[in-house]
C-alpha cells in the first residue's frame, strides 16, 4: 500500500499554470495541432457539462480574455504539448496576440455534452491535407486517443457513461486510520518534494496580497488584519493566503500552482492552510511533509467518491478536508481526531455548490481554508459532530460514502440547472 500511496502522491501533487480545465482543453488542442502537421482549416472541440461549466468564466494566463475559446486558439497557435499542464506558461505577448487574432476568425467551434465522465475532452483539427484528432478523459493531462488521418496511435476503451477512477482507487480500500499510519511510516525523501508545493503557493498568493486582483479577497483580508478589525491567527491567516492565492489564479495570472487531484484551487486548498499552521507553529520539514501527505491523499479518498469534477465544489467538500487532518495531526491529536475533524467538515460545507471556476473561487476557497481551521481546532478541544448525525454516519468511511452520493447522484440534477444559468446569463 505504500508504494500505492506515493504513486498517487506523485502522479496527483504536480504543478500546474491556470484553471486546469481551460489548460486540459488547450493541452488536447496542442497536441492535435502537433499531430496535424498541418494548417488548421478547421477546429471542432466538445467537452464535458463540467469541462465547460469551469472553463466559461475563468481568466486564462497571458490574456486579458476569459474562456475555452482563447485556451483553445492559445493551445493551436503556441502551445506545446510536453509542456503537461504547464502548457501555458511560456507564451510570448507574441503569441498571446496570435492566439488572440487567430480565436477573432471563429474558426473554433466548442460545444458539451452531458456524460456520466466528468474530465473528457476531444479536438478534431481538419488541415489542408491531413486531420487529427485527440481526447483527453479521467484525468485533465490523460490522452486516451490519438489519431492522425486512419493511422491510430493511441486507442484505449472510451466509455462516456462511467466516470474514471469512482470507487475504483486502491485508496478506497482502507480506513482513515490505516491510511494515516501508512503515511506516518513513509520516508521523508520519498515525500520531500511536496514541500515545493507551500512555497509555490506562497508565491502566488503573495503576488495578490501586493497587488489587488481579481475579487481582492485574500487582500481585503490582509487589509482588515492591518486595520486590527481581524487578528492575524490561524483562521483569519489561512483564509487570507488561501483567498489570495485564488484571486491570483482565478484573474490568470501567469504563475504556477501545486495542484492537488487534478485541480490548482484544490492544491492551493490543501496546501496553504497547513502552510498557515506551519507559520505560526513552526515544524520540521518531515513533519510538515507528511502533514501535506495526509491532505493530499485525504483529498484524493474523498474525491475517489465524489469524482473529479461534481456539482459540489471539490476545495469545500474535499481539499479542505484534508487540510483540516493534516492540521489536525500536526496537533498530535490522534486517530480519533482526525476522523472527527472529518465528520465536522463534511457535516458543515458538503452543500457548498460548484458554479464554475470563476474570480468569486476566491471567496469559497476563503471559506473552505477557515472552515478546515475551524473543525481542526473543533477536533482538538474534542468537539465533533456526533454519529447518524444528518449525512454523518456511525464511521468517517460512510460519512465519505454518503457525500459522495449526494455528489454524484443526488446532485445531477443540480449541476444542470447551475449550467443552464450560467449559460443563459453568458449568452445574453
Amino acid at each position: 500500500m505504500k508504494n500505492i500511496l506515493l504513486e498517487i502522491l506523485k502522479s496527483e501533487v504536480k504543478p500546474a499554470v491556470g484553471c486546469t480545465e481551460p489548460v486540459a482543453v488547450a493541452l488536447a488542442c496542442s497536441k492535435a495541432k502537433e499531430i496535424l502537421d498541418d494548417t488548421i482549416k478547421e477546429c471542432s472541440v466538445v467537452v464535458s457539462s463540467n469541462i465547460y461549466k469551469n472553463g466559461m468564466c475563468v481568466g486564462i494566463p497571458g490574456t486579458e480574455r476569459i474562456g475555452l475559446k482563447i485556451a483553445c486558439s492559445m493551445g493551436l497557435v503556441a502551445g506545446k504539448s510536453s509542456d503537461g499542464l504547464r502548457v501555458l506558461e511560456n507564451l510570448t505577448k507574441q503569441e498571446v496576440s496570435a492566439s488572440e487574432e487567430f480565436a477573432d476568425k471563429n474558426m473554433i467551434k466548442i460545444n458539451s455534452i452531458n456524460t456520466k465522465e466528468k474530465v473528457y475532452v476531444r479536438v478534431d483539427l481538419k488541415g489542408k491535407n491531413n486531420t487529427s484528432s485527440v481526447i483527453i478523459m479521467g484525468k485533465h493531462d490523460n490522452f486516451v486517443h490519438i489519431q492522425k488521418n486512419d493511422d491510430i496511435i493511441i486507442g484505449k476503451d472510451i466509455n462516456l457513461e462511467i466516470e474514471e477512477g469512482i470507487t475504483q482507487s486502491p485508496i478506497a480500500e482502507i480506513t482513515i486510520s490505516e491510511l494515516i499510519k501508512e503515511i506516518e511510516k513513509f520516508d521523508f525523501e520519498d515525500i520531500k518534494f511536496l514541500l515545493e508545493g507551500i512555497k509555490m503557493n506562497e508565491s502566488i498568493a503573495k503576488f495578490a496580497l501586493d497587488n489587488k486582483v481579481g475579487v481582492g479577497a485574500g487582500y481585503g483580508i490582509k487589509k482588515a488584519i492591518e486595520d486590527n478589525i481581524l487578528s492575524d491567527d490561524l483562521m483569519n491567516r489561512a483564509m487570507m493566503i488561501t483567498a489570495a492565492a485564488s484571486d491570483a489564479r482565478m484573474s490568470g495570472i501567469n504563475m504556477p500552482v501545486m495542484s492537488s487531484n487534478g485541480s490548482g484551487n484544490h492544491g492551493i486548498t490543501a496546501i496553504l492552510p497547513i502552510a498557515a499552521y506551519n507559520y505560526l507553529y513552526p515544524q520540521s520539514e518531515e513533519r510538515l511533509a507528511k502533514a501535506l501527505a495526509i491532505s493530499h491523499l485525504v483529498t484524493a479518498y474523498i474525491k475517489n467518491y465524489t469524482g473529479r469534477l461534481s456539482a459540489v465544489c471539490g476545495c469545500g467538500v474535499a481539499a479542505s478536508t484534508g487540510a483540516s487532518a493534516g492540521i489536525v495531526w500536526l496537533m498530535d491529536c490522534g486517530y480519533d481526531k482526525i476522523k472527527g475533524c472529518i465528520d465536522n467538515m463534511i457535516a458543515n460545507l458538503s452543500g457548498m455548490i460548484c458554479d464554475g471556476a470563476k474570480a468569486g473561487c476566491a471567496l469559497k476557497l476563503a471559506s473552505a481554508a477557515s472552515a478546515a481551521a475551524q473543525s481542526a481546532l473543533m477536533a482538538k478541544y474534542d468537539c465533533i459532530v456526533p454519529p447518524l448525525n444528518g449525512i454523518v454516519g456511525n464511521q468517517v468511511e460512510e460519512s465519505i460514502k454518503n457525500l459522495g452520493k449526494i455528489s454524484t447522484e443526488g446532485m445531477i440534477i443540480t449541476d444542470e440547472v447551475i449550467i443552464n444559468v450560467m449559460e443563459s446569463m453568458n449568452s445574453n
